[in-house]
């Protein structure tokens, strides 16, 4: 930078890059020139055309190897942006670019500055509004339970301990739904700050913790979850608690999509590099050219549950956001409409 910063000094040079590149080159160019002239006119004994032709080939050289040398610590600013760029997509590390030189290059780099300043405002102000939004939001289903329970305590009647309860479990949902936005959104904002590290995750443990959280919902519907592990452990780069949160979710929507008394799957394989968590069902299914759609989010292909369970319309998406973040991929496959559906993670295995 320290060349870059001598040459925007210069008057005529000051606010055009393509100026300094043509004024080193220029100078450059007639290096040789100025030597051979020297040459010739303080060499003490006539010089001989080969000495001449040697000289001038040197002086070639040198002065192709300097100006090359020079424009290479010319581009410094250039480097600097894209090092800036790319610090951030990949860390979220704000570098403190120049902003005062005024021609392209110190554009580039202070629009850069402030492009990153901005972006970084809103990822902040958003971070405080879903955090501001979520604690009322908490608030809110806290006092709804509260009033649950307290009905629920009280037994006026049969009917309405009933629904009191089914209020307690809405909230219970809902607190469950809170928490995971809250912790996809910490973990998003902690993902984009630095580089993942791989981890040997437990495939026994994980599925483990996954049968534990969704036993309920499958006694309720009278479904069967049948577990096939193939491989003990794997490196990879996920945080445990997200992954099983995903097989969560991802179970949780077979169940919903499923006919009472039938069967789920769920299987943790190794293909060659490739560690692969599969769930499948023999439940509703799903036309396969709308499969893109389940992903998105507040999609209009959500659904009501076989048991007209209703459904958020982002579950799908968290899931597939999640496991992009770490570098996997989500893939859903039917073969049709009622003849159900098959939802893969895919992780790459490091080991």
């Amino acid at each position: 930078m320290e060349l870059y910063r001598k040459l925007s000094k210069i008057s005529f040079l000051k606010n055009s890059y393509a100026y300094k590149f043509l004024f080193v080159t220029f100078i450059g160019i007639h290096i040789p020139l100025i030597g051979l002239l020297f040459f010739i006119l303080y060499v003490k004994q006539s010089a001989s055309p080969h000495s001449i032709f040697v000289f001038t080939l040197i002086m070639t050289l040198l002065a192709t190897g300097i100006t090359l040398w020079v424009l290479k610590k010319l581009i410094r600013p250039i480097e600097l942006a894209s090092k800036a760029l790319d610090a951030y997509k990949n860390t979220r590390m704000v570098s403190e670019l120049p902003i005062t030189f005024k021609d392209e290059a110190g554009l580039l780099m202070a629009n850069i500055q402030e492009s990153i300043a901005e972006n970084e405002k809103y990822i902040n102000d958003k971070q405080d509004l879903v955090y501001l939004l979520s604690h009322d939001l908490r608030s809110f289903a806290g006092n709804s339970q509260s009033l649950a329970k307290l009905i629920i305590e009280e037994y006026p009647s049969d009917s309405i301990p009933e629904y009191a309860d089914l209020i307690s479990q809405s909230m219970d949902q809902q607190f469950v739904f809170i928490e995971t936005v809250i912790k996809l959104i910490k973990e998003e904002d902690e993902i984009s700050k630095k580089v993942m590290d791989a981890k040997n995750v437990q495939i026994a443990g994980v599925l483990s913790h996954v049968n534990e959280q969704v036993a309920q919902k499958l006694i309720n519907k009278k479904i069967k979850l049948i577990t096939t592990i193939d491989v003990e452990e794997a490196l990879v780069k996920i945080d445990e608690d997200l992954l099983i949160q995903v097989l969560v979710n991802l179970i949780d929507n077979s169940i919903k999509f499923s006919l009472p008394e039938s069967e789920i799957k769920v299987g943790a394989h190794l293909n060659e590099d490739q560690l692969a968590f599969v769930v499948s069902d023999s439940g509703i299914g799903f036309d396969s050219k709308y499969k893109e759609e389940l992903f998105k989010k507040f999609t209009n292909r959500s659904r009501l549950g076989t048991a007209n369970e209703p459904s958020t319309g982002i579950g799908l998406y968290l899931c597939k956001k999640i496991v992009e973040k770490y570098q996997g991929k989500l893939l859903a496959e039917s073969e049709g409409v009622n003849k159900s559906a098959e939802f893969s993670i895919l992780f790459a295995n490091i080991n």
